[in-house]
């Protein structure tokens, strides 16, 4: 890889970083309204979903897991098993099945939890069994 020489090309270099940025941004507050549904309907208040940190917890909450095993999102490997887990259970409390929960709350959550949170499935607390 060659150092970056001239100011062309450390220009061209931050426009990349900016308009990452920028698409991170959008699909962070898109993510923050879907959450906002979605912890309203389950009873929660909705503007947890702002605070990074905390919005995991709930989720793990809306789970139906105790908060505390949102700590297992820290170590390596178990935290992709435990999102799937916590995929499954949300969408189970949700009236959704197994591939919704897959492949719209685990691999693109942001357009799954906006189809939670502004469609028509309601929140079953009596649904998420242990």
């Amino acid at each position: 890889m060659h150092p970056l020489s001239s100011i062309t090309s450390q220009a061209d270099v931050s426009s990349l970083y900016t308009t990452s940025s920028l698409f991170g941004l959008v699909v962070y507050i898109i993510t923050v309204i879907a959450l906002w549904k979605v912890f309203t309907k389950a009873g929660y208040a909705g503007w947890l979903a702002i605070i990074p940190i905390v919005n995991v917890f709930v989720l793990v909450k809306i789970a139906g897991f105790s908060a505390w095993m949102g700590l297992l999102y820290i170590i390596p490997i178990v935290n992709i098993v435990f999102a799937i887990i916590v995929a499954l259970r949300v969408g189970k409390g949700f009236g959704q099945g197994a591939v919704f929960s897959v492949f719209l709350l685990w691999l693109i959550p942001f357009v799954g939890y906006l189809i939670l949170g502004f469609g028509s499935a309601q929140y079953q607390k009596a649904r998420v069994t242990a």
